[in-house]
């Protein structure tokens, strides 16, 4: 009779320790990526581009390289090269010299205000101590109702959050690993519609419910529904390969890593050099650059995002199915004893 609690203590203490021990592992990286990749910003080689035949900007750069790593010049053919490198998001400012001796400085703040003003900052102490004048445009702005450029980045972790949290849900519902292709098939659509829906109603909060953006708004609920179908895609394989556990993996990459190295809170030359180029493959990383660029910039900056976001989707389709055919089915014939 007293056996009975014990045996049933033992059932349950493993797993609820190894849970609690998974969630503090968690939080313990939430904080040492959050806190370590934001606490203190040190900009280094942020790019600006310059025609490498426009000497006298090329010298001014060539004399900032010599007292700080925080700019780097990327050179270019021509000045047309050097801008079309600005508004693909190649670089974040472009310098030119002028026939009268001038300099002008043509920045892209939407790609982040942060960046630009670094390099405002640094180049106007430049051309002040070689007594040169300088001008400053900004060509492709921020929103004046997001003066700090971080609502795609917020838009960007909304749309992977809830995909993400679609997958999950899920899961819990009706199993990790779908026990037919046909349940995977009508997971994968409802996860889709969820998408779709998603992105949709993204695209409505910044635009006419908010106001922040009133244009572009089919190409930033497009980018939505990539971002979110992707993000889904990638949690419904690891979930289906890993059960509930893996759902802390996908936290892991989506949240932990995914956000702080996704380049929307400060640009990734800001970020320490383990997190830097992360914004390049992970989920939020992608799916800020992409709306990003579906709003302020040129459409050619899209196509690594887009391409980078079909990857992860297409990787999250393969591993669901082929979970399906392992663990799913070999699960079924057990549930269908019990």
């Amino acid at each position: 009779m007293d056996e009975a609690p014990e045996v049933r203590v033992r059932d349950w203490l493993p797993r609820t320790v190894g849970l609690l021990l998974g969630t503090l592992a968690l939080a313990t990286a939430f904080i040492a990526a959050y806190v370590g990749a934001l606490h203190q910003p040190n900009p280094r080689d942020v790019p600006v581009g310059v025609a490498m035949g426009d000497q006298p900007a090329r010298s001014v750069l060539t004399a900032v390289r010599d007292r700080t790593n925080k700019i780097k010049a990327v050179g270019y053919d021509d000045p047309g090269a050097a801008n079309d490198g600005l508004t693909s998001r190649e670089v974040y400012a472009v310098l030119t010299s002028t026939p009268d001796g001038g300099l002008v400085l043509t920045t892209a703040s939407a790609g982040a205000p942060a960046a630009t003003e670094l390099v405002v900052q640094v180049l106007t102490s430049a051309a002040q101590q070689a007594r040169l004048p300088l001008r400053v445009t900004d060509e492709v702005p921020v929103a004046g109702s997001d003066p700090r450029g971080l609502v795609p980045f917020y838009l960007a972790i909304g749309y992977v959050l809830g995909g993400y949290l679609a997958s999950t849900v899920l899961g819990i519902s009706l199993g990790t690993a779908p026990r037919t292709l046909r349940r995977a098939g009508l997971r994968i659509g409802a996860l889709a519609v969820h998408s779709v829906a998603l992105g949709i109603i993204g695209a409505v909060i910044v635009g006419p419910v908010l106001d922040v953006w009133n244009h572009d708004l089919p190409a930033v609920a497009g980018a939505g529904m990539l971002a979110a179908f992707a993000a889904a895609m990638v949690a419904a394989a690891i979930q289906g390969w890993l059960g509930v556990l893996g759902t802390g993996l996908v936290i892991l990459l989506l949240v932990v890593l995914g956000n702080p190295g996704s380049g929307g809170i400060y640009a990734p030359e800001f970020l320490p050099t383990w997190l830097r180029g992360m914004h390049r493959w992970n989920v939020p990383g992608l799916a800020t650059d992409l709306i990003k660029s579906a709003v302020y910039f040129d459409r050619r900056s899209i196509g690594w995002p887009v391409t980078g976001l079909a990857l992860w989707t297409v990787l999250g389709l393969v591993a669901l199915i082929a979970a399906t055919l392992v663990r799913g089915r070999r699960a079924a014939p057990t549930r269908a004893v019990e």
